[in-house]
């Protein structure tokens, strides 16, 4: 066999969620550039954990007796020893190249935090709908920036600079899972890394039908409320509240939403730590693309 990038580990949480965890990481332990993989089993019930280690046994396994969430990423950044980490979904995979061409920019761009790639929707292999606001991001960024400027990744499809996610503290227990990658987005942003969009890194995407999406949906509401309210000068993060409530549906789960979120009130006006000038700048430039999402809107 030929030497494979030793530059990433991949990291790949699950839960409950056996078949496509196997298609996935069938995928991946078939990549030319054969990069160590870690997975994170977040207490699965269905056998995942012991399905991996069947079939996978040069997968690094972490088996989690509950449910971590996104934190889950945390846990397994500890076992990294690459400078670099992609992070999968159970449902996404890298296309062969993909790893090392994002590599490779991290390489080129030492202030360069996060790579995020282009997203094929299975089986048709079209763009995913948010493919736009990426390419097209209006966010400034330097000359040296390879791809569009983005103030927020997505984390079944990107690459990140291992030593800038461990300083910027990783994905934050107290959000859990669900719009998780906005809060360390900004978190990176305001410590001087930057985050770009690559049109030739290529992720797939097959959509686990296995998931409970009116509670995705009141944790991507919570979460993008909080982030708001710990992050955003007063008067921008009023405003984000508005649109935010204006859309989303009018239903028991919007309001378990909101209720969750002012519950949280206390610790949030705690912990709250206001970006940059610059970072919110790029900010309100983001609003009316998020306003006239079709990928990013609150819907079961």
């Amino acid at each position: 066999m030929t030497p494979g990038d030793g530059r990433v580990t991949v990291v790949v949480i699950t839960m409950d969620r056996r078949e496509e965890l196997l298609r996935t990481l069938g995928h991946m332990t078939a990549l030319p550039e054969r990069p160590g993989v870690i997975v994170v089993d977040n207490g699965s019930r269905d056998g995942s954990a012991d399905a991996v280690a069947r079939d996978f046994p040069g997968v690094r396994l972490i088996r989690s007796p509950h449910n971590l969430g996104a934190v889950a990423r945390n846990v397994a950044v500890q076992e990294v020893m690459t400078p670099y980490v992609a992070f999968c979904d159970d449902d996404t995979w890298w296309e062969p190249g993909a790893l090392s061409r994002a590599a490779d920019l991290l390489d080129a761009h030492p202030r360069l935090a996060s790579v995020t790639g282009r997203i094929l929707v299975e089986p048709s292999l079209r763009e995913d709908p948010i493919t736009p606001e990426l390419r097209y991001s209006p966010v400034p960024g330097p000359p040296w920036l390879p791809g569009p400027a983005l103030l927020s990744i997505l984390a079944g499809a990107s690459m990140l600079r291992v030593t800038a996610f461990r300083e910027a503290g990783g994905f934050s227990p107290r959000l859990w899972l669900g719009g998780e990658e906005e809060l360390l987005s900004l978190d990176l942003a305001a410590r001087g890394w930057w985050l770009c969009w690559a049109e030739d890194v290529v992720v797939h995407h097959a959509a686990s039908t296995v998931r409970d999406r009116r509670q995705r949906r009141r944790l991507g509401i919570r979460n993008t409320l909080w982030t708001a309210w710990l992050r955003r000068p007063a008067f921008d993060a009023l405003r984000r509240t508005v649109a935010v409530l204006r859309s989303i549906p009018k239903d028991r789960a919007s309001v378990s939403a909101v209720g969750a979120a002012l519950a949280g009130l206390p610790w949030v006006l705690r912990e709250r730590r206001v970006v940059p000038m610059d970072v919110e700048r790029g900010l309100r430039l983001l609003e009316e693309p998020q306003r006239t999402s079709v990928a990013r809107r609150y819907v079961d």
